[in-house]
């Protein structure tokens, strides 16, 4: 049987990964013996820890810098073989719709995938962003006689706080991003299409959106058809984690309580006899006080709604953060997305719809769609990060399949 070879770029903790090393048999995760992996990569030590746990010698990793992989490096990697697809998604946060957007070194990491996309040559590629990067502009900023970039003091403001901070002066903005990328794809030598995909639709418990571009090379006669997600009746937040036992603040849980209660639960489970990563960290007065009185969908502005009212302290009132933020999920709905401050009250909707805590990373890899018997490294921040950026398996598994069904024809 020939092999599928995969060179899988930004590789995180290898939610992406998942989809090509695993299919999804009778609900169960069944490991694909048709895929090869030529190599990964990933600049993060903490997510390198995790991916070699998960996948061990099966999926060679280039630990470092994607800036570092020479020439040299990828010709041996490859031994002159054709590679059938790139997978990858460059760091996103530079992207997102949601905080302060900069086309930075983090978003410049494109041109890296691009750099080895042209290298490799592969059959097909697919790269991974968030919804932000269809809307984002290059930014261009003012430097000095030396070529230096200028920067000037800003006054900003957070909650009581005030401080100094040093920004980049913005002197003009050029493209659009997507165009951009376009462009380098169709100078390379590539097709592509892009669309907007929610998890939601393939059975991940979220309400995830994210832009999957697909590229071509120009002399295969291939047709590309997006995978449809069959999930018609998303699963909510309670489908996917109400058999995960109870956390108090302070507290690590290692032993499930009860069995599962849908086949959901029975495919993130699989056969772990033991839970990890499913603890909860300390609060302080403001931010307990916040958690135990906002309701299933509230969030700040519903909290700063009762302290005007006078039911709340008027010390406990909320100055920072956007509306969204401090909020309860809905147990009957699929969760907001998952973000790397899962674990943080303060940030993005993500508290537990029940108990008055933030997420769990557990409960946080769950919504994900990883199973419980996938590891992740390092402390609260770097775990959450590992799984607030990675692609949702369930969604990678689509495809995967997909592309290797486009291959085959």
């Amino acid at each position: 049987m020939s092999k599928y070879r995969v060179v899988d770029l930004f590789s995180g903790a290898g939610g992406l990964t998942f989809g090509f090393y695993y299919n999804l048999v009778n609900n169960q995760f069944e490991k694909r013996d048709n895929v090869e992996f030529v190599f990964a990569n990933e600049f993060a030590p903490q997510a390198v820890a995790a991916f070699k746990k998960n996948y061990g010698d099966d999926i060679p990793m280039i630990a470092g810098d994607i800036c570092g992989i020479t020439d040299k490096e990828i010709e041996e990697r490859l031994n002159g073989e054709e590679v059938d697809v790139i997978i990858g998604g460059p760091p996103c946060q530079s992207f997102s719709t949601v905080g302060q957007r900069k086309y930075d070194d983090r978003a410049k990491l494109s041109n890296q995938y691009l750099r080895l996309l042209e290298k490799i040559k592969p059959k097909m590629f697919l790269f991974e962003n968030v919804k932000g990067i269809l809307s984002m502009r290059e930014i261009f900023y003012q430097t000095d006689a030396n070529g230096e970039t200028v920067y000037e003091e800003v006054v900003k403001h957070r909650g009581d706080k005030t401080f100094i901070k040093k920004e980049a002066v913005i002197d003009h903005y050029g493209d659009l991003v997507m165009d951009v990328l376009a462009r380098e794809f169709d100078r390379i030598g590539y097709k592509i299409v892009h669309k907007t995909m929610v998890a939601a639709k393939f059975g991940v418990p979220q309400n995830r959106e994210r832009v999957f571009i697909i590229g071509i090379r120009k002399d295969l006669d291939l047709e590309w058809n997006y995978p449809e997600g069959d999930c018609e009746q998303p699963l909510s937040i309670f489908h996917a984690i109400s058999d995960l036992p109870p956390v108090g603040e302070g507290e690590t849980v290692t032993e499930y309580t009860v069995a599962p209660m849908n086949d959901y639960q029975r495919l993130m489970r699989g056969d772990s006899q033991k839970i990890t990563q499913h603890f909860c960290g300390f609060y302080g007065d403001k931010i307990r006080t916040v958690i135990q009185n906002v309701a299933e969908g509230e969030g700040k502005n519903d909290f700063n709604d009762k302290v005007d009212a006078g039911l709340i302290d008027r010390r406990y009132y909320l100055t920072s953060g956007y509306g969204n933020t401090y909020g309860r999920l809905e147990r009957n709905k699929p969760s907001t997305t998952i973000t790397n401050n899962l674990a943080t009250p303060s940030a993005l909707r993500c508290i537990h719809y029940e108990q008055n805590r933030a997420l769990t990373p557990r409960e946080g890899a769950r919504i994900q769609s990883f199973p419980d018997w996938y590891h992740f490294e390092g402390n609260r921040t770097d775990v959450a990060r590992q799984v607030g950026n990675a692609v949702p398996p369930l969604m990678a598994i689509a495809f995967a399949n997909k592309i290797i069904e486009t291959l085959e024809k």
